[in-house]
């Protein structure tokens, strides 16, 4: 297994997005999209744009094929949107919307990092609070900025799902650990990731391991949920129900208090570091000793993991090579780039440190 070691111990659209049927009108149910005319011709959502905005580079025989979808749909294309198809702005749409964890906000930041050595400026919009008319609004500022795509980065899958059904008439690049229909994923391999954490415990001799995962409405808590309870099935060993919390420290302080009046584990996996220090400080004000009673495992490895008592076994995730990825992603996006390579495979790593153990046996 794949790991670093360091001090310490080693040990209004349909739920595929699509458009509806006319129904009793010649005006569709429900307004297509880009999207749709591109799944009904078989075609990249750039390759409509270009016929849209009378471009070179489309074959003619798909040049009718995207004529013909666009008649079949009833599709009107933004004035807005075709008027940015015409010329390059220099400019990337980003969005940053839900709760500011440590996640998305790194994202974000080795994004923008990324973005400014390839020679563009990032028009950003951010939103404490996910709201369908608000992402609705930014995507048209946006577009009347001339932005050459809109990234998204979020840790909710609802803000996807909203994005998703919004033709904004340029590439949509999506920080998404779950599939994205009709967006450019990007991400890093939250389940590889968990895997490793939870392979780390059982190598150790732990059996009994309990996960606190994040909130319910997100992709990465969601991913590395399912990595550990798959993980724990795939030795023969008993999976407990997921103890939720929302990635803040308070509530992996209250969950660790829990964990410990009942007793039963000799390891968690924490879904990030946030929860793991909460966790710790439950552990130190009950008289439970980590790693030598309790193991545990967080997930980010924030700066502050180094330094916390004990230090922090988690998995470590590199954001800076994540904002390159986005800004890759971009590039081939605005460039219709049919050979685009798929960018959700980095797996993050595992570093050990003193917070895990084998377990104490009496």
């Amino acid at each position: 297994m794949a790991q670093v070691r360091e001090g310490g111990r080693v040990g209004e659209t349909d739920a595929s997005g699509r458009a509806g049927p006319p129904v009793g009108s010649a005006v569709p149910a429900v307004v297509p999209t880009m999207f749709d005319v591109a799944r009904r011709a078989g075609v990249s959502h750039q390759t409509v744009s270009r016929v849209l905005n009378g471009l070179t580079g489309v074959a003619a025989s798909t040049k009718v094929r995207v004529e013909a979808a666009i008649a079949e749909l009833g599709y009107t294309p933004s004035p807005a949107a075709r008027a940015m198809a015409m010329r390059r702005s220099g400019t990337i749409g980003l969005i940053q919307a839900g709760r500011p964890d440590y996640g998305p906000s790194s994202a974000a930041l080795g994004f923008n990092e990324a973005a400014r050595d390839a020679g563009y400026t990032v028009s950003q919009v951010s939103m404490r609070t996910l709201d369908a008319v608000a992402l609705r609004q930014a995507v048209h500022q946006l577009v009347l900025q001339r932005v050459e795509a809109i990234v998204l980065i979020a840790g909710e899958r609802e803000a996807a799902e909203v994005l998703r059904g919004i033709d904004a008439g340029v590439p949509l690049v999506a920080v998404a650990s779950e599939p994205e229909p009709g967006m450019h994923r990007v991400a890093l391999d939250q389940y590889g990731g968990a895997v490793r954490a939870t392979e780390h415990l059982i190598e150790l001799g732990h059996r009994r391991i309990v996960h606190v995962t994040g909130p319910d409405d997100s992709m990465d808590a969601a991913e590395r949920r399912r990595a550990w309870a798959d993980t724990m099935r795939a030795h023969g060993l008993e999976v407990r129900p997921a103890l939720v919390g929302d990635w803040l420290a308070a509530s992996g302080y209250e969950i660790g208090r829990e964990i410990l009046t009942e007793g039963w584990a000799t390891a968690v996996f924490a879904g990030n570091d946030q929860m793991s220090l909460g966790l710790l400080r439950a552990c130190h004000e009950a008289g439970v000793d980590v790693p030598g009673a309790l193991s545990v495992v967080g997930f980010d490895d924030i700066p502050e993991a180094a330094f916390f008592t004990p230090t922090l076994t988690t998995v470590r995730q590199d954001f800076d090579s994540l904002g390159r990825d986005v800004m890759a992603t971009v590039l081939d996006s605005v460039r219709d780039d049919a050979g685009a390579r798929d960018r959700t495979a980095r797996v993050p790593e595992l570093v050990v440190r003193a917070s895990t153990a084998p377990p104490h046996v009496e």
